[in-house]
């Protein structure tokens, strides 16, 4: 006991010593049994921390969820024409998430992604589907739709099962045959009738109703790792990111990003333009030899315009034995280098995805350059979304706003498009896993084009084509939970009937 009580003075006395070191003598107070008492009481007692509420955010922009979201409900994509004689465009800018992607002979075309097909007044022109868009729905089971397709998409459809949830006609989708485009051209009077149909919410309402589609779906995670909209500033400053004062061979990780001018072909070409007032980069277009603002003509021409651009690079070439149409083969299994713009701003990153039922997934680079083991942060907001031609990243121009001639001359964009649909009764004579093993290895497989004509007079099997599929023919969604995608391993490709309700980033 003794020995107790002269460990208690001697610490006592101790304490005494280090609280003078920081006062004047008229600063220090005595150090009593009833104030080391009420000291100790206090530090047993810290501040409640708060309690935040439960994370409930918009599974495509990371915002909050507002009164109207679509709760319960799977997203919706649509495939959009963005040839030349396309443009102008119709309900681009309504969409939360918009995809850019090269398709045959150089062009490129748009994937908008929504919360609510109901938000959808009017969306045109569509276009058919590739299985580079659709890799990317695919783990989140969105309704896909659009006007034909290719015979590559059409057998991913049928080995995932995805059955009415791959709509083959617009959603009864219909022609504005009076529509007028940049260069002045009209149905009858030089324009193709591919450049001509549209679809609404009210039509993809019908299409649901009328095939009993099941859009049920509930989402455990959001498309990207987004800020946490419930902090006090829920902002990712990139220059004050845990990579910021990083550098690789090419230079900072993070560095001026007011200018952005992304070359998807030699003929393809996409620019913003970083509006510092209202935080957001200003998109445009290569048209007839100068840069044209991407507009949406269903809202009063409103240019497009995201706070979020994302530009990943990987191989894309065409699959072998499918020249003819061009048909393009995007390596989704390796991942690669990406560039994330926010806020002016460019930050190197690393992207994977894996297997077609993995989802897109960003990470941050480590001190090495290379992809560390940590998901990186997207700012909230609605996201542009390319995924390019590593051969293409030598063109890639990106700094501050100044350092470019803003009305220089650009490249005239193609308006030449390849007839790459699946005809009736075509098949691809093989699955999507054989398709991308010979694609990786630069081997045909299966029904390649110089054969198609002979398969196809003796097929006796009609599998799905550019008709709409019936409730009868398609085969039919299978809802059951699968295992989370975090926890597929990327080497399997075995096809499942449903997958991603649970993304790597929500747990």
């Amino acid at each position: 006991m003794k020995r107790n009580i002269l460990c208690t003075l001697a610490v006592m006395a101790a304490c005494a010593i280090l609280v003078a070191c920081g006062k004047t003598d008229d600063q220090i107070s005595p150090i009593t049994p009833e104030s080391n008492a009420a000291s100790s009481e206090a530090e047993a007692t810290p501040e409640p921390t708060p309690t935040l509420p439960p994370y409930e955010a918009n599974v495509l922009t990371g915002e909050a969820k507002g009164e109207n979201y679509p709760e319960g409900q799977r997203i919706t994509a649509l495939m959009v024409n963005n040839l030349v004689d396309a443009r102008p465009q119709r309900g681009l800018s309504k969409a939360q998430m918009l995809f850019e992607i090269k398709v045959e002979g150089g062009i490129t075309r748009f994937m908008p992604v929504f919360n609510d097909y109901h938000d959808i007044d009017e969306i045109g022109p569509i276009r058919s589907g590739r299985d580079q868009f659709f890799q990317l729905i695919l783990p989140w089971q969105a309704l896909y739709i659009h006007e034909g397709q290719s015979v590559v998409m059409q057998q991913y459809a049928l080995d995932y099962d995805y059955g009415l949830l791959n709509n083959n006609d617009g959603a009864s989708g219909y022609r504005d045959y009076n529509r007028v485009n940049w260069r002045g051209l009209s149905y009858g009077n030089g324009l193709a009738l591919e450049h001509t149909m549209y679809t609404s919410g009210e039509n993809i309402e019908k299409y649901i109703t009328n095939n009993n589609v099941d859009m049920n779906r509930t989402y455990n995670s959001t498309f990207f790792n987004f800020v946490d909209y419930r902090q006090d500033n829920p902002v990712r400053d990139l220059t004050q990111s845990q990579d910021s004062q990083l550098t690789t061979k090419d230079g900072p990780v993070v560095k001026d990003g007011e200018y952005v001018e992304i070359s998807h072909s030699q003929s393809y070409k996409t620019r913003f333009l970083y509006d510092n007032t209202n935080n957001v980069y200003l998109m445009q277009q290569n048209f007839s030899g100068n840069w044209r603002d991407t507009i949406d003509e269903e809202y009063n021409d409103y240019q497009l315009q995201f706070p979020n651009v994302i530009v990943l690079f990987t191989d894309i070439h065409t699959y072998p034995g499918h020249e003819a149409k061009d048909l393009q083969y995007v390596e989704y299994s390796w991942g690669g280098i990406g560039y994330y713009f926010y806020g002016g701003k460019c930050e190197k990153i690393y992207w994977q995805k894996g297997t077609p039922l993995e989802a897109l997934r960003l990470y941050y680079l480590d001190e090495n350059g290379q992809c560390s083991d940590t998901p990186c942060e997207i700012n909230i907001g609605k996201s542009y979304v390319t995924i390019v031609d590593v051969d293409e990243a030598i063109n890639l121009k990106v700094g501050n706003l100044a350092d470019f001639d803003l009305d220089a001359a650009t490249v005239s964009a193609s308006n030449t498009s390849i007839d790459a649909d699946a005809k009736a009764g075509e098949s691809l004579g093989a699955s999507t896993t054989d398709l991308v093993s010979a694609a990786r290895n630069n081997q045909a497989v299966g029904n390649t084009e110089s054969n198609t004509q002979s398969t196809t007079q003796s097929s006796t099997t009609t599998n799905t084509s550019n008709d709409s599929q019936s409730a009868e023919s398609a085969p039919q969604q299978d809802n059951t939970p699968q295992q989370d995608t975090a926890d597929q391993s990327s080497a399997d490709d075995t096809a499942s009937a449903d997958s991603g309700e649970d993304i790597p980033w929500a747990d």
